[in-house]
């Protein structure tokens, strides 16, 4: 059978457990929260929610281990590890070596128990990645032309595309459980609104795209997601990271202590409207001075744009003079050819955005802070003044033990952590 754990953390119902059905006959019918919890009424749900959770962090675990975690005895461990195996959840992956004895028996999660996709909607196109209960990524595409608009047509046409895309992969569709949309922008992923595309007070777009797609949709903000993805795909221990999603805008994912932070109304992460410069440039958010007008795509834009106009000679002359369009795109092109204009350029923007950094150290003193977003494809040219700013203006104290590293998933880590908050938010984890 296939189930999705959502619980109330405040109580453990012990009543006896219900009759077992035929796996099949579950995995079926039971694709959304509400079916789960008439399925689970009177078995050990809450342990039953901590053992999933503990699967999906630490990926492996032995009874014992599970005995000292949650306090309870081994029995009781066994018990409910082998309704998680016949629920399809959990798998046997192995023994664990040992030079006497009994080999204790590891467990994990059963890849085969279902896939998730994660839909990241950028200004022109799509990503889209599926991945398996385990995390592993299944199938992924992107640069899928596309533009959303404030529309619900917009949205039907676009789960067409992800539908289309999807069809095309080798991936088993009826083993899709749920998926994730990850947009730019303030997202509140509780009641379903994503703000940059608001259609209507009473059709937040998660339920839009739910109801197309026939199955339970979240919504979340790109940086975030691309967060989830980099912390749960890293191998540092760390439990603090901060994550810069540098793209046309400027984002901030925050993992506090191994959790996503939220905020208040669950809209942090705005770095890119932290008001900083006294440079009387409006920023799109409508105020002046904003961290983004200097640090990010944007940025980066218009002063490759300025230069040029001002004369100075660069690759993109050509198209310049031309009146056609210059692209994000062709600026990073250009900064892969060694353009000197263009990697000026990147400094300037990796000097403002080293003495945002700077500050975000003395006030988190994170673990790991990782660049990621479109700009992170120049960290040649990037990561040295980055570097450089917060070595002058972060206390050393402080940032001795920060890593500043270059996103380990590149373009993939949106669709991929929308994958994930697919799953985990269908789990009831986060």
């Amino acid at each position: 059978m296939f189930i999705f754990v959502t619980t109330n953390l405040g109580s453990e119902n012990h009543a006896a457990s219900p009759p077992r059905s035929d796996n099949r006959d579950i995995m079926a019918n039971i694709n959304d929260k509400e079916s789960f919890l008439n399925h689970i009424n009177g078995r050990n749900s809450f342990l039953k929610h901590l053992i999933l959770e503990n699967c999906v962090y630490d990926k492996q675990f032995t009874l014992a281990d599970l005995s000292r975690e949650y306090d309870t005895s081994v029995p009781t461990a066994s018990r409910i590890v082998t309704d998680l195996i016949d629920d399809g959840f959990v798998k046997e992956i192995g023994k664990m070596e040992s030079s006497s004895g009994r080999k204790p028996v590891i467990y994990g999660l059963n890849p085969d128990a279902g896939n998730f996709v994660g839909v990241d909607v950028k200004r022109d196109h799509l990503s889209v990645a599926v991945t398996n209960f385990m995390g592993e990524l299944c199938f992924f595409k992107e640069s899928i032309k596309f533009t959303l608009t404030n529309t619900e047509e917009s949205c039907r046409r676009m789960c067409d595309a992800v539908r289309d895309c999807l069809k095309s992969s080798k991936v088993d569709l009826s083993k899709i459980r749920s998926y994730g949309f990850i947009f730019s922008g303030r997202v509140n992923c509780n009641s379903g609104y994503c703000f940059s595309y608001f259609i209507s007070e009473d059709k937040p777009i998660a339920s839009i795209l739910e109801k197309e797609l026939g199955l339970p949709v979240y919504v979340e903000n790109d940086s975030r997601a691309i967060a989830y993805a980099e912390y749960m795909s890293s191998e540092s221990p760390e439990k603090t990271f901060l994550v810069f999603n540098v793209s046309w805008g400027l984002g901030l994912g925050m993992i506090i202590d191994g959790k996503l932070g939220y905020g208040r109304s669950g809209f942090s992460g705005e770095i890119g409207h932290f008001p900083i410069f006294d440079n009387k440039r409006i920023c799109r958010c409508g105020k002046i001075g904003c961290l983004e007008t200097e640090a990010s795509g944007s940025a980066l834009h218009r002063i490759v744009l300025e230069e040029m106009a001002a004369g100075q000679p660069s690759l993109l002359n050509k198209k310049f003079k031309a009146g056609e369009e210059i692209t994000l795109n062709d600026i990073l092109d250009a900064a892969d050819a060694e353009d000197t204009v263009v990697i000026e350029a990147i400094e300037k923007v990796g000097n403002a955005l080293g003495q945002a950094i700077a500050g975000m150290i003395n006030l988190f003193n994170p673990g790991v802070i990782v660049i990621a977003g479109v700009l992170a494809r120049a960290h040649k040219y990037l990561m040295t003044p980055i570097k450089g700013s917060v070595n002058k203006l972060a206390l050393a104290i402080v940032s001795s033990d920060t890593s500043i590293i270059v996103t380990r998933l590149g373009e993939k880590a949106g669709a991929i952590g929308a994958s994930y908050i697919a799953k985990v938010r269908m789990l009831g984890i986060i």
